[in-house]
């Protein structure tokens, strides 16, 4: 066993595909070029309306009219809504066995940003809860008012756990998500493809996975 006490997880493109796919499908059906909506939110992505509906500052209506206007600056027609259905995945069922045996090991966290807390996500699946379930700890954007890639929000989940940054690994599909995290001192792995992060998290902890 490594010096790993907790596993801190991601949930949209870690545990659940990626809602990436979900805009990519919605590009085309469109006629955007690729990479639109992950373009607009790149832009100033600390203050712009994903950003302060995944902090609930704005509710959903104000999100859709926000962020179509920040498309309309860009030359783009887009329908926020459309957008927002995206964000619902599918459970990846290796990324959930890594899960509930991490659980048993370990510590662990569920890492999220959202814009909607889950006790009030009513579409949500009873497997999807289930497997919220699994986590010991789980901090979400909507309820804490601070988002990854904000310190604040790694250091929440350090303190729910009571564990320091360096005695955890997290997983996150997006780099810009585990650069602060590797920067306060935790050990990270990008998801991409799901097999290849499972495997790089046995390496880390030293216990079979699947």
């Amino acid at each position: 066993m490594s010096e790993i006490e907790a596993v801190l997880f991601d949930f949209g493109g870690v545990v659940l595909t990626s809602p990436f796919d979900a805009f990519a499908a919605y590009e085309v059906e469109a006629g955007l070029p690729p990479d639109t909506i992950r373009k607009i939110n790149a832009t100033d992505p600390d203050t712009n309306s994903w950003a302060r509906f995944e902090r609930r500052e704005v509710d959903p209506e104000e999100f859709c009219v926000l962020f179509e206007a920040e498309a309309a600056e860009r030359g783009y027609s887009v329908d926020a809504h459309q957008v927002l259905a995206g964000l619902h995945g599918e459970l990846r069922p290796t990324m959930v066995e890594a899960v509930r045996r991490c659980s048993v090991a370990l510590r662990t966290a569920l890492l999220t940003n959202n814009i909607t807390p889950l006790a009030e996500q009513e579409a949500r699946r009873s497997e999807v809860l289930d497997v919220v379930g699994l986590f010991e700890v789980v901090v979400e954007s909507s309820v804490v008012g601070c988002r990854k890639p904000e310190p604040a929000f790694y250091e929440v989940a350090c303190e729910r756990l009571g564990v320091t940054p360096e005695a955890c690994v997290f997983l996150d599909d997006l780099g810009i998500n585990l650069k602060p995290a590797r920067a306060m001192g935790m050990t990270t792995i990008k998801v991409g493809d799901p097999a290849a992060a499972i495997a790089d998290l046995e390496s880390v902890l030293g216990i079979s996975l699947s």
